[in-house]
């Protein structure tokens, strides 16, 4: 369970503002970091608090999508003008995507902002979530739901660093495979700044 210290964790967490994001895939990639205009999004890292243990909503895309099809992700997707916070976006997509109501949400702080290789500044919106609750992914979107125990992304031994090429360059990247799920790139990258956050002393 994640305990009243941790979530104060979260909360006293103060990340970077301003200028561009102080993490991303450049982090293991140094001289890669990108100064172009990125585009704004968020994603909800939910944990969601069981009686016996706490664990973290993920989601794989369907394989037609135009950014990272067939990814492990968390819930989430770019600002529309609409949305006056990350916070919104992040409430916003989770509910269309995998059909989470924001009723079972409580929104408890954020990591640091994150930018991705193909563009993207996401913010992580950290939230505590409720059970019981229903999920309806959409089709078109979520192949997939499943949940991952805080636990083991706490547990440093779980955490890998892997290299591959990309568009003709070799990249380094962070990954935390568990079972059957590859969770690496931006996802992984955002799990290892949690990792961070509620291991500070």
């Amino acid at each position: 369970m994640v305990d009243a210290f941790d979530k104060e964790k979260i909360r006293h967490h103060r990340p970077a503002s301003g200028g561009l994001p102080s993490r991303g895939d450049h982090d293991l990639n140094p001289g890669t970091r990108s100064d172009e205009e990125l585009v704004p999004a968020a994603v909800l890292v939910a944990l969601i608090e069981h009686a016996h243990e706490t664990t973290i909503l993920l989601t794989r895309r369907t394989e037609n999508l135009a950014h990272h099809p067939g990814q492990i992700s968390f819930p989430g997707g770019h600002m529309e003008a609409h949305d006056e916070t990350p916070e919104e976006t992040a409430l916003r997509e989770t509910e269309e995507e995998t059909g989470l109501a924001r009723c079972h949400i409580d929104i408890i702080g954020r990591l640091d902002d994150y930018q991705t290789r193909t563009g993207f500044c996401v913010t992580p919106v950290v939230a505590t979530v409720t059970p019981p609750f229903d999920l309806r992914p959409d089709p078109t979107e979520v192949a997939e739901i499943f949940e991952v125990p805080l636990a083991f992304f706490l547990d440093a031994a779980n955490h890998q660093r892997h290299s591959g090429d990309f568009e003709g360059h070799e990249r380094t990247f962070h990954a935390m495979p568990y079972g059957e799920h590859f969770i690496w790139g931006a996802t992984a990258g955002m799990l290892f700044n949690l990792y961070q956050v509620l291991s500070e002393q």
